[in-house]
């Protein structure tokens, strides 16, 4: 595993450029595996024979507005257990993140998190031998910067 300088806190800015969402909260989570994207609404489809989603966000934390409805491509469809041990079947795509200077393409699941703080979080696999994360801080990559988005 190579060594890194790159800290995050146990919450950052994020952004998902490819979904319309120039900045979101999400909660740093080192202990869940996999990502997950808050979708109020999720719609998969066919179209020219690619499975596709249709899928709602609202991105600001307790705020039913505004709503950005995007549409990816399905990457999979995976059984994830949430942090209180229940199963969930959910669709998984992959889009790129922008978290400060740096962009990579991450796999995101799609769940309601309405009821939770974040309306992402930001899995062990996503910043894998990336970053290391500091539990005692927040915010320290800044705002994503999305005019520049190469790592």
């Amino acid at each position: 595993m190579p060594h890194t300088t790159h800290v995050l806190g146990w919450r950052e800015w994020v952004g998902l450029p490819e979904l319309g969402i120039d900045r979101l909260k999400c909660k740093v989570d080192t202990g869940a595996r996999s990502s997950a994207l808050h979708a109020y609404f999720v719609e998969p489809f066919s179209e020219n024979g690619r499975a596709r989603v249709r899928f709602g966000i609202h991105p600001l934390q307790r705020r039913s507005k505004p709503e950005i409805v995007c549409v990816a491509d399905v990457l999979d469809e995976r059984m994830v257990s949430d942090s209180g041990g229940h199963r969930e079947n959910r669709i998984v795509i992959a889009t790129p993140i922008v978290l400060g200077a740096s962009s990579w393409a991450v796999e995101i699941t799609l769940t309601d998190r309405d009821t939770m703080r974040f309306r992402m979080l930001l899995g062990r696999t996503a910043i894998n031998c990336r970053y290391v994360v500091d539990p005692s801080a927040s915010y320290l990559a800044g705002k994503p910067q999305l005019s520049n988005t190469s790592s």
